[in-house]
């Protein structure tokens, strides 16, 4: 009985580390997908962190891959949802300033916002996971054709959103 408990001890403690380690990157992505809604956000890494610990005993070749696959079906699930009918503010809340342009990174947030749901999710997976198209078909149960036709038709809307606010912004 102490080898079992001591496996078992030991298996939490690596699920431990790994929760610990990807959160920030789960959490970045989640904020993306949720177009900055920071308690939805906060939701999906914890739905997804729930999720891996029931499957953490399983043979799971690249568990950081893994999470985010999970993270983007947890959001894909929680946008099919009836009850999904809350809206974020505009505002988000003070945070500690990061390089780059606050400007540009709201407008984009508020441009991501206005997309569907999977428009956001093939946006984030492509291009700010800089997930192959395989392997975001993969997360999203789609073909490989059906990703490249909705990342060009989500980057197309994107720019459409977005139109001419971009040359606003100071550079």
């Amino acid at each position: 009985m102490k080898l079992i408990g001591s496996a078992r001890a030991a298996r939490e403690q690596e699920y431990l580390e790994f929760a610990a380690a990807r959160t920030p990157q789960l959490y970045r992505s989640a904020c993306l997908l949720a177009s900055g809604d920071t308690h939805l956000a906060e939701d999906l890494v914890q739905e997804t962190l729930g999720r891996m610990y029931a499957h953490w005993g399983r043979r799971i070749d690249n568990p950081a891959a893994y999470a985010h696959t999970v993270l983007v079906r947890v959001f894909l699930t929680h946008q099919r949802r009836r009850s999904n009918g809350e809206r974020p503010t505009g505002e988000l809340p003070d945070s500690a300033q990061r390089e780059g342009d606050p400007a540009l990174r709201l407008t984009l947030l508020q441009a991501l916002g206005r997309l569907s749901a999977r428009d956001r999710a093939v946006l984030v997976l492509r291009y700010w996971e800089d997930r192959s198209i395989e392997e975001t078909a993969d997360a999203l149960r789609a073909s490989s054709g059906a990703v490249r036709t909705q990342s060009s038709r989500a980057l197309g809307r994107l720019r459409a959103v977005l139109g001419d606010s971009l040359a606003d912004l100071p550079r």
